[in-house]
């Protein structure tokens, strides 16, 4: 028994050892700006994925009018926001065909309304992950699509932004890790210029990346709001009743 647990512990600690290894290796993220209760940042997080991620991905739990809790009213949504077939009382949907998207891609492309949620891991939060895959994509004319990204090495999709962002190529350099050379990223090569300078594409980056977390929760300024009102009034209410007992007390006495 005492050697099937130590065989046990060991393979465990291989596993983790392993895993660790390969989380080691992988593409670091970058911190994402965290400005969801900025709403002017998220608003133009709505319009830039309305414009350029609803084509393929849904958000299939989302309604159009929900977005009136980012200070925009129906008729904005309905002008700015809605294609002329949808109401503003339906869910996000894409309108792509899931036979064409598997042919296309590869396979149907993942609704996107708890991505920020779902996508946390070693590298840091769903936010960060997002922001940084968002940033990485490069051209490789070795893939179908002719994109690959280093955050997500070989994905199936394209950028979605390249017009936004331009096309351009990573430029590696050779260092030493661990006792080992590897190829490193040391930056990139511009190949074409997008519509947007660096620094504008990296606050719209940000702002997609906002509306993606709070999509995934809208409630969560709120709750956090009201649970900050909460603790002060328990904490004025606990001074009273403290204060309180000990004028009871003091009387009694």
């Amino acid at each position: 028994m005492k050697k099937t647990i130590l065989t046990m512990i060991a393979v465990l600690a291989l596993a983790l050892g392993a895993s660790a290894r390969a989380e080691e290796g992988g593409y670091a993220w970058d911190k994402a700006p965290d400005r969801t209760t900025d709403l002017q940042s998220v608003q133009n997080g709505a319009k830039l994925f309305v414009n350029y991620c609803i084509g393929c991905h849904s958000a299939a739990f989302m309604r159009y009018n929900r977005l009136t809790d980012l200070g925009l009213t129906e008729a904005q949504i309905k002008a700015n926001l809605l294609f002329t077939t949808d109401k503003v009382g339906e869910t996000m949907k894409s309108a792509i065909d899931p036979k064409q998207a598997k042919d296309w891609f590869g396979a149907n492309p993942p609704d996107l309304t708890v991505i920020a949620r779902s996508r946390s891991g070693h590298g840091g939060t769903g936010p960060d992950y997002l922001y940084t895959f968002l940033r990485s994509f490069y051209r490789d004319d070795t893939r179908p699509t002719g994109w690959n990204n280093l955050a997500f090495p070989n994905v199936g999709m394209p950028n979605p932004l390249w017009q936004l962002q331009g096309q351009r190529r990573p430029v590696y350099e050779e260092r030493e890790e661990h006792g080992e050379k590897v190829q490193a990223v040391a930056g990139w090569e511009q190949l074409t210029p997008g519509t947007m300078t660096p620094l504008q594409y990296e606050q719209a980056v940000g702002d997609l990346v906002n509306y993606l977390q709070w999509m995934g929760e809208p409630a969560a300024n709120t709750r956090i709001r009201v649970g900050v009102g909460v603790l002060i009034f328990l904490a004025i209410l606990s001074f009273i009743t403290w204060r309180l007992n000990a004028s009871y007390w003091r009387a009694v006495r």
